[in-house]
């Protein structure tokens, strides 16, 4: 193995790594967001994100990009999440063609709910990582950041 093939394995041992712990998160948070507030973690990355905005709205494409989904899937969660009450569509005032999403008092009320269970879950789940020693490095470096 030559020295760019030790790279090329270095980088794809990084990425597994952080396959890995993502998995491990996203399925802690799943199991305990849905358990105890029925919502999905796609579903509170958007109300997080709208929540973020403070009182301000999102465009369609902006939640998109916030929630690593396709458009298409994007306006099927907002319709979702409409139909329960959580959000709202409104037109842009100055472009007829443009919705902008915001967060109703309900969505509003469960996301400050969500909240405390998503960082507890994954303050456990990090805490949990840095025990496994291929997770550990990387469980640390976010650790920190989070706790930054």
């Amino acid at each position: 193995m030559g020295i760019a093939d030790d790279a090329v394995e270095i980088r794809a041992r990084g990425w597994r790594t952080l396959a890995s712990l993502h998995g491990l998160i996203d399925a802690a948070l799943e199991k305990d967001l849905t358990a105890q507030v029925g919502l999905s973690v796609v579903e509170y990355t958007l109300l997080d994100a709208l929540n973020r905005q403070d009182g301000w709205h999102m465009r369609m494409a902006q939640l998109a990009r916030a929630t690593a989904l396709s458009p298409s899937a994007t306006t099927r969660l907002v319709t979702r999440l409409e139909d329960r009450n959580l959000l709202s569509r409104v037109l842009c005032a100055d472009d007829r063609r443009g919705i902008y999403t915001e967060l109703t008092a309900a969505g509003h009320e469960l996301y400050q709910k969500a909240k405390p269970i998503h960082d507890a879950t994954l303050e456990r789940v990090l805490k949990q990582a840095e025990e496994q020693p291929e997770l550990a490095p990387l469980a640390r470096i976010l650790h920190e950041f989070s706790a930054a």
